[in-house]
């Protein structure tokens, strides 16, 4: 390509910014920008920003919804950052600031409290994983604002206010690690957790300057106080709710691949991730008609050698299926591979309806008719997984779903049995 200005010898890019071009011109190679250079300034001002507070390589580094997640969730982190201001300072009330007769080691011990029973929760909930983490950051921030009304049960309201925010803060780690994983297209996980970092910083940064303004205005006007907060609380709701909307996981949890499972049973359709998510419950979990239990014992399937038989019989997957009590249990091999685990939670949910139609038709009737019966309908559901599992995965990874890898929460008893030999 030839032009009064030069050859163009080639054209560079760095992601989705700005183009370059090489020309040669009189035997020079001359590196030119590629369009209008009156832009410059406000290119380079936007480039600055965008290497400072977005991942490298975006937006073709992150997931589709990263950009409507982030503006979601800066939006909930600003109007937390402001409720906890409201928080703080009615805190610091409580605690005798401002009061002459207060004693600093009252206020001290007051504080420590405070601090040490929200250590002791989060390691006694360490395990816990909920959707209701932010309203119970609301919950805690709100008996914050209470407390200083009621001296006599200052320090316990506190303490578990304190409680509920070590919660928060062990769910919240939790999530983010899931998300960064999601979001990360390029296995660049410490780039947007770092990037999610700067972003985080500037959102307090901004609640810090409005929260200058809004402190002189609350001091000393409860009515005030109360009202802000339930403002921005609501703002903290709503924007949760939309920041959690807008993610569209790809990976198959128990929820989205029961959602999947029972559309594709009834009309042979697979739903894409964007379809399944918008039908997975943000504040309750998915629930089964029939409860779903993953990698339990052995015991918990086969309670004798006449039991294990029965479970074996038909069965050449790394996994088996039993019904114990009402609930479907799932064993599981050590050699079982993410398909095996797929089947095997798929194989459940068919099973758990088989039991639910089952219960719905008939009376209850004598234990060992219907332990014969239960083990009939897991027989029964091998065959069905024979005939459909393996369009259903292929049709699966067709529609955009990651099938390398799940979600599914597995507990962690592996077992090996044995087999008798043909």
């Amino acid at each position: 390509m030839e032009t009064d200005k030069g050859v163009v010898l080639a054209t560079e890019r760095y992601g989705s910014a700005e183009s370059w071009k090489y020309v040669s011109k009189d035997g020079v190679m001359e590196r030119r920008r590629d369009g209008s250079e009156g832009h410059s300034g406000g290119n380079s001002v936007f480039g600055v920003f965008k290497s400072v507070f977005l991942p490298q390589g975006y937006p073709e580094s992150v997931s589709d919804d990263y950009l409507q997640y982030q503006f979601w969730d800066t939006m909930q982190a600003f109007s937390s950052s402001l409720s906890g201001t409201l928080a703080t300072q009615a805190s610091l009330r409580g605690v005798g600031v401002g009061n002459q007769e207060a004693t600093v080691a009252a206020a001290t011990v007051t504080w420590l409290l405070k601090d040490g029973t929200g250590m002791l929760g989060r390691i006694l909930f360490a395990w816990q994983k909920g959707l209701f983490a932010d309203v119970l950051n609301d919950i805690a921030m709100f008996m914050e604002i209470l407390a200083p009304y009621f001296p006599a049960c200052f320090t316990f309201i506190v303490c578990t206010a304190g409680i509920f925010k070590s919660i928060v803060g062990v769910a919240g780690g939790a999530t983010r690690a899931a998300l960064t994983v999601h979001q990360a297209r390029r296995d660049n996980m410490a780039d947007i957790s770092a990037k999610d970092g700067s972003q985080e910083t500037l959102v307090n940064l901004a609640g810090l300057l409005v929260s200058l303004i809004l402190i002189p205005l609350v001091t000393d006007n409860p009515v005030l106080t109360l009202c802000l907060f339930f403002l921005f609380t609501v703002l903290h709701l709503f924007a949760n709710y939309k920041a959690v909307r807008s993610v569209v996981m790809e990976t198959f949890n128990e929820a989205r691949l029961s959602i999947v499972l029972q559309q594709y049973l009834k009309d042979k359709r697979i739903l894409s991730p964007p379809e399944a998510n918008q039908r997975e419950p943000v504040f309750f979990e998915f629930g089964q008609t029939v409860p779903i239990k993953l990698g339990v014992r052995l015991q918990e399937i086969a309670q004798s050698p006449e039991d294990l038989e029965l479970a074996l019989k038909e069965n050449s997957m790394p996994y088996l299926l039993g019904v114990r009590n009402g609930c479907v249990c799932v064993c599981l091999g050590p050699e079982a591979s993410v398909s095996d685990e797929i089947r095997a939670m798929c194989q459940a949910v068919v099973l758990g309806n088989m039991l639910s139609s089952s219960n719905s038709r008939e009376a209850t009737g004598a234990a060992p008719k219907q332990q014969k019966g239960h083990w009939e309908m897991v027989h029964k559901s091998h065959k069905l997984m024979d005939a459909i599992f393996n369009p259903l995965l292929k049709g699966a990874e067709a529609a955009g779903w990651d099938m390398k890898r799940t979600l599914i929460d597995w507990d962690e008893w592996r077992v090996e049995w044995k087999t008798k030999s043909s």
